[in-house]
């Protein structure tokens, strides 16, 4: 694990009961992921009603960045924790995300 947080991870989703199954899987993939990568985690509810669940990267006072649509479809956790690991490796090549540079190692050793 590494030592200092380089970010978080956001679960954005509608706060209606028909998609609480999916928001199940995606923040509980999520919430895997975060503590594997030493990511902060938090879930983001709103009051609109939207299908897709969202999760993004956000840090500090940087624009978060959008990593994982649910597209209002059911998957299983392995999947979305598979899809975050990996758009967060593809994060980390971005200039504005220098944090993520140092965990590359530690993605490509849980893929």
């Amino acid at each position: 694990m590494l030592k200092s947080c380089p970010g978080k991870l956001l679960v954005y989703a509608s706060n209606f009961s028909s998609q609480e199954r999916r928001l199940h899987s995606v923040s509980t993939a999520t919430e895997k992921t975060a503590k594997l990568l030493n990511l902060d985690f938090e879930i983001v509810k709103f009051r609109q009603k939207f299908s897709q669940i969202y999760v993004y990267y956000e840090n500090g006072d940087a624009e978060p960045v959008p990593i994982y649509c649910d597209k209002g479809k059911t998957y299983n956790t392995q999947e979305i924790c598979s899809t975050l690991k990996n758009m967060i490796f593809v994060l980390s090549f971005h200039p504005n995300h220098t944090a993520l540079k140092h965990m590359r190692e530690e993605i490509m050793r849980l893929s």
